[in-house]
Formats: C-alpha cells, structure tokens, sequence
C-alpha cells in the first residue's frame, strides 16, 4: 500500500468530491448531477476528512456534528482501487479523533456496506427514521 495521508485541513472542490464519489461507487447514491447541492454538502460539513495518495484525492469521510453528543457520518467514500486496505478504517478513525468522548457516530449504510460496519465497531439500530423535504 502508498504511504497515505490522512486530514482534515485540505480543502476540496465539487469535482474532486463528485470524482471520488464516482471511483467509490457511491455516486449513485448521491445527487452528482445537481451541482449547487453536492457544493452544499461539501461547503457545510463539520468535519471534512480526507485521504491522499500523494496528490490524489482517495478518500473522504463527510459528517455534520455537534462534536459533543451525537456526529452524522454522512459519506464514506473510498476509491474502488483502495478499498480493503484499511483507507475507511483510518477514516473513521480521525474522524472519532475530531469529537469529544462519549460522542455518537451515526451512519446510514449503503446495502452493499451493511456488513462492513459491523466489523469496524458500529452496532445496527432498529429506531432510526428518515423523512425527505418535499420539493418546493
């Protein structure tokens, strides 16, 4: 494996969140068409964790927080050629590192991760509840 580094301190832009998103297989799941939205999500996030191959954006863990009580993870995205190598891990990991003991990490898993997260610590929760904003 390259020598990967992990921050929170490099910024991204919309193409470089969409492309991973695309090399990840997540972009499926998420609205890359709409521009002024992924900008959104990656201007407004909490915490911005990235992994880089050099000067490769290879990773991204995108979670909105309180730091203190409860983090959402909302993205966890890793280049298809890099998965199963510890990159998701490491992740969540300095994520963890960001937020006050005790803190809450909360995810909605992509069917194809379900049984990922299990083995990475994360206990499945039966009471979770989603409700989208109609379109105005």
């Amino acid at each position: 494996m390259s020598d990967i580094t992990y921050t929170d301190e490099e910024p991204i832009d919309v193409d470089q969140f969409v492309d991973l998103l695309k090399r990840s297989g997540l972009a499926e799941r998420r609205p890359v068409d709409e521009r002024p939205r992924i900008a959104s999500m990656v201007l407004n996030a909490d915490i911005l964790m990235t992994a880089w191959d050099g000067n490769a954006l290879i990773g991204i863990a995108r979670s909105v927080t309180d730091f203190a009580y409860c983090c959402y993870l909302s993205d966890l995205a890793v280049d298809e050629r890099y998965q199963r190598q510890g990159v998701g891990e490491s992740l969540i990991e300095a994520t963890k590192g960001r937020l006050a003991s005790g803190c809450s990490l909360i995810l909605l898993s992509a069917p194809a991760a379900e049984s990922y997260y299990p083995t990475k610590g994360f206990e499945q929760h039966q009471s979770a509840w989603v409700q989208k904003v109609p379109a105005r």
